[in-house]
Formats: structure tokens, sequence, C-alpha cells
């Protein structure tokens, strides 16, 4: 009869602790979903902040390309101006 309480308490043991197990398992399964839906959030986040980047660069590349028209073409017209200058001395 001892031996079937010692039996009986110990298969007790055994499934609570197995309960605990689960429980434990269960609430760290949902600590790393949480985690993964925050990964997925900032890759989200991540990419569309990337694409918006890509496009203030391309409007920034084109803006330096008209700027550089626009210094060559005063650079052109200044030296134009001198060239007419020098050649109003020799006069």
């Amino acid at each position: 009869m001892l031996l079937f309480k010692l039996h009986s308490k110990l298969a007790m043991i055994l499934t609570l602790t197995a309960f605990s197990t689960m429980a434990s398992e269960n609430n760290q399964l949902q600590i790393l979903e949480e985690k993964l839906d925050n990964l997925i959030q900032m890759c989200n986040s991540i990419t569309e902040e990337n694409e918006l980047l890509k496009i203030k660069q391309a409007e920034l590349i084109r803006e330096k390309s008209r700027l550089i028209e626009k210094t060559i073409l005063a650079k052109t017209k200044v030296e134009s101006m001198i060239t007419r200058l020098k050649s109003m001395e020799h006069m």
C-alpha cells in the first residue's frame, strides 16, 4: 500500500512537472513570436525608409547634375566676358 501511495505521488509530481514545463515552453514560444513580430515590423519599417532614401538620393543626383550644368554655363559666360574685356583693353 505504501508503495502504491509513493507511486501515485511520484506520478502526480511528474505530471505537474510536465505541465509546468509545457507552460514554460508555451510562454517561451509566445515571447519568441512577439520578438519575431517586432523584427518583421522593424524590417518593414527599414525597407520603407530605404525606399524613401533611394528616392531622395535620385532627386539629389538630378539636382547635382543640374547645378553642375549651371556652373559650367556660368563659367563659360564669365570666361567669355573676360575675353571681351581683354580684347577691349588692346584696342
